[in-house]
């Protein structure tokens, strides 16, 4: 195949990256000392993320909380980083809640959320004086029930989405209702700090016309006497991952003959697009209802507001590396074999592809070498353990002992499928960081 005609698609680099690149031995010996396939992953660009976010709610005089959603990424690193930047973690597991307790986030920073939840998990969250988002009426009873041992409990009333009835979260209207009045009867056990959605998608008007809803309800339940003052909007931040130039022209030329066997997808996620992350939320903040905006009309009813990114505070945080086992030429494109398995990319597994240029570090660069078209496949025996199913555009051709980076992984890449198919041990994470005019590392715990 003739690499002039395959779609380019470079992922926008972060300058920790560049560094870590641009050291000739660092991923080498990273590798070396690993054995096999690993993730990095840079706290500090989390950090710059957090304090995006916080920078968006001060400007718009807005009190608030940031949750990390800690599903999007199972590395402890990450969490001293958001305790001494007086951030927040939403958890929806028992190990969930104790790694962000161990690692230093304290109990009335953590958020629970998720369906319906253990008599553990309620247990331990009202114990620590977490936060939790409840789903149904028989978990607030349950609640209730384990509060008159555990202590009170301070919750937010999820509401069902009205344009997402079926959705399997969240109260319906009539639910919610009643739950207010339970809550009401139940304000020696139970603390009702206010209410909370989450929605699919990436859009803004949709976010900010339910937060407006639920500002108009918390109104009605305060003049019932219930003082809630906490509206959570939930998580769905938009991120970017590649140019508007190269994302939209992939889209308007893709072609079948570009994927390894002709495969089709249904669907990618949205590489390049816009508002995103704090800009995101500046967006929502900035949405006028009756003449005045929706940051407004949270101060005027002093009410602060939760969010709970995951991707948008890990993206450009991270990427994962395997190494090359092998290359075998197939007609007119090649085979590129790494020592890992797709799982370890998961949005393989959602019926997708990751899209972004996979970054080949040769060993031994050839000055002479021609670019080379490859897919690029797993270690193990299954036909469908594909990394990536596009032919992609390599600067030579690949060879064994080599690396293949995939860039801007953190984010529900790296770790959501992870399986020790072939008793193959989880690449481990290792954690980057900028120390003394070089870039160090050391394994995540």
């Amino acid at each position: 195949m003739n690499t002039v005609d395959l779609p380019v698609l470079p992922a926008l680099e972060q300058e920790w990256l560049r560094k870590v690149r641009s050291d000739p031995h660092l991923l080498f010996d990273i590798q070396h000392a690993v054995g096999g396939p690993f993730h990095l992953v840079y706290p500090d660009q989390l950090g710059a993320n957090l304090r995006s976010f916080h920078q968006t709610l001060a400007g718009h005089r807005v009190r608030g909380q940031v949750y990390y959603g800690k599903k999007a990424n199972k590395a402890g690193c990450w969490l001293p980083t958001i305790a001494e930047l007086d951030g927040a973690v939403d958890v929806a597991s028992e190990p969930e809640l104790v790694h962000a307790l161990a690692h230093g986030i304290r109990g009335r920073d953590i958020g629970v959320t998720g369906a319906a939840k253990t008599d553990a998990l309620l247990r331990l969250a009202a114990r620590h004086d977490c936060v939790v988002a409840i789903d149904a009426l028989d978990e607030l009873a349950r609640m209730a029930a384990i509060a008159v041992q555990a202590g009170r409990a301070r919750i937010l009333l999820r509401r069902l989405p009205p344009n997402a009835p079926h959705s399997r979260f969240g109260l319906s209207a009539a639910d919610l209702a009643t739950a207010i009045t339970r809550c009401a009867e139940l304000r020696d056990r139970i603390e009702l700090v206010g209410f909370s959605f989450h929605l699919d998608g990436y859009a803004v008007a949709p976010r900010a016309e339910l937060a407006y809803e639920l500002i108009r309800l918390c109104a009605k339940v305060k003049a019932q006497g219930l003082p809630v003052d906490t509206l959570s909007i939930g998580g769905g931040f938009a991120c970017r991952y590649l140019s508007d130039d190269d994302w939209h022209g992939f889209l308007a030329d893709r072609r079948d003959e570009w994927f390894h066997a002709g495969k089709r997808f249904e669907k990618f996620y949205p590489y390049a697009q816009g508002p995103t992350g704090a800009d995101m939320l500046d967006a929502i903040l900035a949405t006028t209802f009756d003449g005045r905006t929706l940051a407004a009309h949270l101060r005027d009813n002093a009410i602060q507001l939760f969010v709970e990114p995951g991707r948008a505070l890990l993206i450009d945080a991270g990427c994962t590396v395997f190494p090359v086992l092998g290359y075998k030429q197939n007609a007119d494109y090649g085979i590129t074999t790494v020592h890992g398995l797709s799982m370890s990319v998961s949005e393989q597994w959602k019926g997708s592809e990751f899209l972004p240029d996979p970054i080949l570090v040769p060993r031994r660069r050839d000055p002479a070498a021609a670019p080379v078209a490859s897919c690029v496949g797993g270690a193990s025996c299954m036909e469908y353990d594909v990394l990536t199913w596009r032919k992609v555009r390599l600067p030579q051709r690949p060879a064994h002992g080599d690396l293949l980076l995939y860039p801007n992984t953190a984010g529900y890449q790296m770790d959501k499928n992870e399986s020790e198919f072939h008793q193959l041990p989880l690449p481990p994470k290792v954690v980057v960081s900028h120390q003394d005019g070089r870039m160090m590392w050391r394994l995540d715990t």
